[in-house]
């Protein structure tokens, strides 16, 4: 049992290898984004609370993040916590260490999925996912066997996300240079932080995380 976070740029694989620890080591991920609008719908007075701050199209405070982060804490999870999307910034690298603190858990683990910006870039802006069932292509990587046909269901509907565009990974890399990545000196400092290869393949970046929680 291991309670992780998981750094990286957008698209570095956090996601698809989250996604795997939850299937392979029975971990349970806490994702800033699921929790928000979970709880928006909870009618819990939590939930009214997050519902009230988003209706407004205000952003959502640290300390209302943390108090989910907390309620998400009481779940069970017999291999432990995969922290995603949060802590983005050193205060609620601080603050997370102060809740893990006060509800008896530990960090074991902050893994950082290591990616050239050039080869990040080529990765993101060639993607493309079937509407249908959700396979995921690469224009160079891993196109369709038929130009515009799904390999796994046939459907002719492909899709690329809005954010998937040079401009807008440039937006988002700025944001997570300015803000995320100085808890990577923050998680070095404290003896915490491990690297891995995010453009080594699918399962070798499995295989590479793996290793890392097992000496945790």
């Amino acid at each position: 049992m291991a309670n992780i976070i998981l750094l990286g740029p957008p698209g570095a694989g956090k996601g698809t290898q989250a996604k795997r620890l939850v299937d392979e080591r029975a971990m349970v991920q806490l994702s800033t984004g699921d929790m928000l609008r979970e709880a928006k719908t909870s009618g819990t007075e939590m939930g009214r609370l997050v519902a009230e701050v988003m209706d407004k199209g205000h952003l959502v405070t640290d300390d209302i993040v943390i108090g989910l982060i907390e309620e998400k804490l009481q779940t069970h999870a017999p291999g432990g916590y995969i922290f995603d999307g949060f802590p983005r910034t050193l205060k609620q690298a601080d603050a997370l260490g102060e809740l893990m603190a006060r509800v008896g858990e530990t960090l074991d683990a902050v893994i950082e999925i290591k990616v050239d910006d050039e080869a990040l870039k080529a990765r993101i802006v060639g993607r493309y996912t079937c509407g249908n069932c959700g396979a995921v292509y690469h224009d160079t990587n891993h196109p369709t066997k038929l130009a515009g046909i799904c390999d796994v269901c046939g459907s002719h509907d492909m899709k690329r996300r809005a954010d998937d565009t040079e401009n807008a990974l440039r937006t988002r890399m700025l944001a997570y240079y300015r803000d995320t990545s100085p808890l990577i000196g923050y998680y070095y400092a404290k003896g915490q932080l491990s690297a891995v290869d995010g453009l080594a393949e699918m399962d070798a970046v499995a295989g590479a995380i793996a290793k890392v929680l097992d000496k945790a």
